[in-house]
């Protein structure tokens, strides 16, 4: 509950939460944060957690990685000793329902006398086993991934609207958002959320030079080393393999996927993905300083929403 009021607190964690329910809705299992809610939390039960487990948690779709200087042969009767009676079972199905759409629109969560807004410009995005996974990374990685990334240096270096701005694509076993952003000064709101949606568009417009070209798939490449480097981080790496259903080889070839990225499928990527006339706009801010401003941008229908993420009459 204290984790739930700290999140209500800090504005990109209380925009993510309202993104989620905005996005997905109240049907589909990514439309509550994982902390859940106020009113979730209050009414689970003891009873509620040994059920849950009981029905969604057996070894037929777990997987074991080990990382680590030990042999299978001593391995496996560790194992076998501690997870030997673990019974078999099915889980129970998620709630996956297909989500909210996209359709775009304007949602205002007030803080009043804030400071700042938290600009949030979202959209429905990929899911991780898309075969685009290297092209899209690439082609965000230029326009939001990194410190000279365009949103960035729009934003920050030309126009000083915040300290920083950014986009990714959140990936899940089904489509996650994906999402463009910055804390921005109160009184910019509005122009600042004209200049992502400039820099949406020019990524849809232009192709990337060959030095953001080379900067973004170095930036890719050269850092998936890291990932192995120490025993905890191997074994997140290749928990991904099962999770999302990738092939074993994944990441030996992922490197050749994103040297093969050019200009020219990155823009296609930029086309199919970034859609702004699809995108929802949040600002979690000062209403009474921002909602007017906002409202000329054209952004779509406005509505008001709580921290909860529900729409507020």
């Amino acid at each position: 509950m204290t984790a739930i009021v700290q999140e209500k607190d800090e504005p990109f964690s209380l925009a993510f939460r309202v993104l989620a329910a905005a996005l997905y809705g109240p049907r589909h299992a990514y439309g509550y944060p994982d902390s859940g809610t106020t009113e979730s939390v209050k009414a689970i039960s003891q009873e509620d957690l040994a059920r849950f487990w009981q029905q969604n948690y057996h070894p037929d779709d777990a997987a074991l990685i080990v990382t680590g200087n030990i042999k299978l042969t001593v391995l496996k009767p560790l194992l076998e000793k501690q997870f030997g009676l673990w019974k078999a079972g099915k889980s129970s199905a998620a709630a996956m329902s297909s989500p909210e759409t996209t359709d775009a629109r304007l949602i205002l969560v007030d803080r009043p006398g804030a400071p700042q807004t938290t600009v949030a410009c979202f959209s429905m995005g990929l899911a991780r086993s898309t075969p685009d996974y290297a092209t899209v990374e690439v082609m965000n990685t230029d326009l939001g991934g990194l410190f000279s990334s365009r949103i960035n240096m729009n934003l920050r270096e030309q126009h000083g609207y915040t300290y920083g701005a950014f986009s990714f694509f959140s990936y899940h076993r089904t489509p996650g958002p994906f999402l463009a952003g910055a804390d921005v000064r109160t009184d910019v709101t509005a122009p600042a959320t004209a200049e992502i949606f400039n820099e949406l568009r020019r990524m849809r417009d232009t192709q990337m030079t060959p030095a953001e070209l080379a900067l973004s798939k170095d930036s890719i490449a050269r850092s998936l080393p890291g990932r192995f480097e120490r025993g905890t981080d191997a074994a997140a790496t290749f928990a991904e393999l099962f999770t999302y259903d990738l092939p074993l080889d994944y990441f030996s070839t992922l490197p050749d996927s994103i040297n093969a990225v050019t200009a020219e499928k990155a823009r296609a990527a930029a086309q199919k993905y970034i859609l702004p006339e699809k995108m929802i706009v949040l600002a979690v801010g000062d209403r009474a300083k921002i909602e007017e401003d906002m409202k000329k941008l054209n952004l779509g229908k406005a509505e008001l929403r709580d921290a909860e993420g529900k729409i507020v009459p």
